[in-house]
């Protein structure tokens, strides 16, 4: 029972934090999602050991849980009319992201002297946003309602290119390695992709025609949670992407449940309290020491990681935006990294041991060090391109 005891009252904290994270980001210009990484820092291992993760399985649990509800709800947004307003940029910046980001991170690592297969894998982990950071920005600041919809779109897909970048660089990394596993990789890379895809569709044409059908125009919760959290288990048994799985999965039952919005309604009313939870268990389980440990290679990841995402924006929509400071803070709306990353690298760090203990460094280090400067990017570049469209 004091293991109970002590369970409930981590939770009870946890909720208090994320309380009084929310009041403070209301009354000042702080990210929630900063104020609440900082928060688990703080109570944490690395502050004073009041929050400590008894099981990361549950961490795990919880971040997957986060995961497929802003993927659900990052779909429905994803309407055909606002994909042709907003298309072109969408693919311009998404993709010119991804690719300034592998280029600047692996020539300039490869040409400084790192081992080339090293170089390609930290270029591919390099790619991957955290779209649970970046939308909770968003949502918050309300401030540029057609660059929001722009910044979402590109959110929800450039994962996927960044899935393809990571697949085809970590195979060509293993073949210059000489290790076995390079088709594998890709063959995995491609699976994850297109079976999210197929995954999606054929749960959510169900979906949408079926919901709501309980109470006539009124889907529950529980409807709507038991078909994500289906979406996401499925995604995992066959290897996919849970994430484009619910991604797809949203867009679809937006496009067939015309007789109602309700089942997006309904999981906003819990997302935040996931959320809640989920950012606070990821800073109290990050630690600092291991900002320390990476030397100039971390710094240079860190660093090229920011460059290629400034490039990326203001490079890729030369054609689109004509304003040059709207194309330069549009690449740094998309600073955040977290959980994509890990998993990346995890991946990475099993097919090329040698380095694993160096690309696990890296990776550790840059989510610590992006998941609290890069909600504060995102916000600031929101107030930036919203002042230039309001005082062109």
């Amino acid at each position: 029972m004091e293991l109970v005891a002590d369970q409930f009252m981590t939770l009870g904290l946890m909720f208090l934090l994320g309380l009084a994270a929310d009041l403070l980001g209301r009354r000042t210009s702080l990210p929630r999602v900063t104020l609440l990484v900082l928060c688990g820092l703080v109570f944490g291992d690395s502050g004073l050991g009041w929050i400590v993760l008894q099981d990361y399985a549950t961490f795990d649990v919880v971040g997957t849980m986060a995961l497929v509800m802003v993927g659900f709800l990052l779909g429905g947004k994803l309407k055909p009319q606002s994909l042709r307003r907003h298309g072109r940029m969408v693919v311009q910046l998404s993709l010119g992201v991804v690719l300034t980001t592998v280029f600047c991170v692996a020539m300039v690592l490869g040409l400084a002297g790192y081992p080339w297969p090293l170089v390609l894998v930290l270029a591919g982990i390099a790619t991957s946003t955290d779209p649970i950071a970046t939308i909770d920005v968003i949502e918050a600041s309300s401030i540029d309602r057609d660059f929001a919809q722009t910044l979402h779109a590109v959110v929800a897909i450039d994962d996927a290119w960044g899935l393809i970048a990571f697949s085809l660089l970590a195979a060509f990394a293993v073949g210059l390695e000489g290790a076995q596993g390079s088709w594998e990789l890709l063959w995995l890379g491609a699976w994850e992709i297109v079976g999210a895809i197929m995954l999606g569709i054929a749960l959510g044409v169900p979906m949408g025609l079926l919901s709501g059908r309980v109470q006539r125009g009124e889907p529950t919760l529980v409807e709507a949670l038991g078909i994500i959290f289906l979406a996401g288990g499925l995604a995992m048994a066959i290897g996919v992407s849970y994430l484009l799985t619910s991604m797809v999965l949203g867009m679809v039952v937006a496009m067939v449940a015309r007789h109602h919005r309700r089942a997006f309604h309904e999981i906003e009313h819990v997302e935040w309290p996931i959320m809640v939870l989920f950012f606070i268990m990821a800073g109290a389980s990050l630690r600092l020491s291991d900002l320390l440990q990476v030397g100039w290679l971390g710094v240079g990841f860190v660093a090229l990681r920011i460059l290629g995402r400034w490039l990326g924006g203001l490079i890729s929509l030369w054609g689109v935006e004509r304003d040059v400071v709207v194309r330069g803070w549009a690449g740094l709306a998309l600073l955040p990294q977290a959980g994509i990353a890990l998993g990346t690298a995890l991946l990475a760090a099993q097919y090329l041991p040698a380095y694993r203990d160096t690309i696990m460094a890296v990776a550790v280090a840059g989510t610590v060090f992006f998941e609290l400067i890069g909600p504060p990017a995102t916000a600031l570049a929101v107030r930036r391109i919203a002042g230039r469209r309001a005082n062109p």
